[in-house]
C-alpha cells in the first residue's frame, strides 16, 4: 500500500481543516504560533511563515489559513480594531509560491483572496452558512450553492428555528459542534474553525491531481 501524501497545515488552529484533509486521504502536520493541545494530528508550535520557508518544499500539498481578523466584518464592528490584527494573506501567498508545491489559502470572503472556490455549510446539508473562499493554483470544482432559506441568528444569540452563527461566544456549544461536524473543540476554537466537510471536498480533488 502506498503512503498517504503529506500535507502541511499552516496557521492550523485546533484542526477543523486538518480533519477534512485526513478524511480525504492525507497525513497531516499542523503549525501554529500558539499551543494547540486539541489539535488531532502531529503538531509543531512555530511561526507558520518561518516553518514553510524552511520546510514547505518537503510536503506534497500545503493548506494555509492566515488569521482572518484583519479582514472580517465581525472585527470591523469597532473602529480601528481590524488594523490591530496582522495582514498576512499577501506574505503567505508569496511564501507558498516560493515552495514550488501546490497549495490553497482559505479565508473569509472579505479577505484579499482570489475566490477560486466558495464553500458554505448549507452546500453540505449542514444547518450552517459560514462562507469561506479558497485560492489555489490548481483548478477547483465549484459546488451547487442552495438558497439561504433559513434566517441566521446573531453570534451568541441563537434562536430555535434559525441558523446558528458559530462566531464569538457561539451558543449553545453542543449545537455549534454538531453543525460544524467538530466534536473536540472548545468554544473559542470553534469560532475560528471551518467545517471538515470543506477540506474533505477540496482534498479529494487535490488527490486526483497529485
Amino acid at each position: 500500500m502506498s503512503a498517504r501524501p503529506r500535507l502541511l497545515d499552516l496557521f492550523c488552529g485546533a484542526g477543523g481543516a486538518a480533519m477534512g484533509y485526513w478524511r480525504a486521504g492525507f497525513d497531516i502536520l499542523g503549525v501554529d504560533i500558539r499551543p494547540m493541545p486539541d489539535y488531532p494530528f502531529q503538531f509543531v508550535q512555530a511561526d507558520a511563515l518561518e516553518y514553510v520557508r524552511a520546510h514547505g518544499h518537503q510536503y506534497d500539498f500545503i493548506h494555509a489559513s492566515p488569521p482572518c481578523q484583519h479582514y472580517s466584518k465581525m472585527t470591523g464592528c469597532r473602529p480601528g480594531l481590524n488594523d490591530s490584527h496582522p495582514d498576512l494573506v499577501g506574505v503567505t501567498r508569496a511564501e507558498l509560491i516560493m515552495t514550488g508545491r501546490p497549495w490553497v489559502i482559505e479565508n473569509v470572503v472579505e479577505a484579499p483572496v482570489r475566490p477560486d472556490l466558495l464553500l458554505c455549510g448549507f452546500m453540505f446539508g449542514r444547518a450552517l452558512y459560514r462562507h469561506r473562499i479558497f485560492e489555489s493554483p490548481l483548478p477547483l470544482r465549484w459546488r451547487f450553492h442552495p438558497e439561504h432559506s433559513v434566517p441566521s441568528s446573531r453570534a451568541g444569540h441563537y434562536k430555535p428555528g434559525h441558523i446558528i452563527s458559530v462566531a464569538g461566544n457561539c451558543y449553545p456549544i453542543a449545537l455549534a459542534r454538531e453543525v460544524m461536524g467538530i466534536e473536540w473543540m472548545r468554544r473559542d476554537e470553534l469560532a475560528e474553525a471551518i467545517p471538515p466537510d470543506f477540506t474533505t471536498y477540496i482534498g479529494r480533488q487535490i488527490l486526483d491531481r497529485l
